[in-house]
């Protein structure tokens, strides 16, 4: 189970790359186009939705490698065994603030079914929200990852 969570993490990394410079292309390319007087309607939304799912995945990175800021000055100075139970607390509070996202991000994502971005008719806003409950789910998933790795390390601390 650990290792498809590690392949998971590598195509994620991947597909944030490739939107990250999609990203960029799009942007470019759209900008010298308009100064042409030639735009590429589609392209600053199409950047958008990308963004959106780049933000998330990259997100997820972040929190699997402990990049993101954590403000544990108070934390350091207690024993390390209860600073892993308030680890497993905070991450147990991350948790279902994460279901609440996956069941708020899906109702969302039904009502924007109909929306479309402007510039890509056709193309629903739906599947740019979609990007919350999905990364949502995989923050998820890290976050119980972290309870268990924390558990286990509060096992060896007591033994």
């Amino acid at each position: 189970m650990r290792k498809i969570y590690e392949v998971f993490g590598k195509v994620e990394e991947f597909i944030s790359g490739v939107f990250l410079v999609a990203i960029v292309a799009l942007v470019f390319i759209g900008g010298v186009a308009r100064f042409l007087h030639n735009p590429i309607y589609w392209a600053n939304p199409l950047a958008s939705f990308l963004f959106a799912w780049a933000a998330i995945l990259a997100m997820d990175i972040a929190y699997r490698q402990d990049k993101l800021m954590n403000v544990d000055f108070l934390v350091k100075r207690l024993s390390m065994r209860v600073q892993g139970y308030i680890k497993i607390f905070n991450y147990l509070v991350i948790s279902g603030f994460l279901i609440y996202l996956i069941i708020f991000g899906v109702r969302l994502s039904f009502i924007q079914r109909y929306r479309t971005f402007e510039g890509m008719y056709g193309f629903s806003y739906m599947w740019a929200t979609l990007s919350i409950p999905c990364g949502a789910i995989f923050l998820l998933i890290t976050t119980l990852v972290k309870i268990i790795d924390e558990i286990k390390g509060l096992q060896n601390r007591r033994n």
